[in-house]
Formats: C-alpha cells, sequence, structure tokens
C-alpha cells in the first residue's frame, strides 16, 4: 500500500483501516521490508505497529501480526 525510499516509508493507519473496510476484513497482517537485509523490527516499527492496533480496534478489525521481511528471514 505504501511506497518508500531504502530508509524511510510514510505509514498511514487509516488507509490500512480504509482499506479493512472497504474489503470487510475481520483481521489483517500488515507486512513489509527492510532493505538492510535486517530482519528484526525497529523502535519505529514497533512505535507504527501499535498505532495501527490502536486504529483497528476502533474499528473492530484485528491485527494479527506485523511481519518484518529482511535477508530471506522474518
Amino acid at each position: 500500500m505504501f511506497f518508500g525510499s531504502t530508509s524511510t516509508v510514510g505509514v498511514h493507519p487509516r488507509e490500512i483501516a480504509r482499506q479493512a473496510l472497504k474489503l470487510n476484513a475481520a483481521a489483517v497482517i500488515c507486512s513489509h521490508n527492510h532493505p538492510s537485509g535486517k530482519a528484526e523490527p525497529s523502535q519505529q516499527d514497533k512505535a507504527i505497529t501499535l498505532k495501527i492496533k490502536n486504529v483497528m480496534e476502533l474499528i473492530d478489525v484485528r491485527l494479527v501480526d506485523h511481519i518484518v521481511v529482511g535477508g530471506g528471514q522474518f
């Protein structure tokens, strides 16, 4: 849903919520890649995951997981 540079991307939880509602989703799984090859979630990853989770709770959609992929690992 979002595109960025090799170091950052703007993620908007409202856009994820909009898509979930459009698809009548009961749950969502988010994922993104780390071009650095490190699959370890950053502090920013953890913070946006919490924001996404909070927004999803408001519309009764469960955030199942947020998967970070890098270097063939997740």
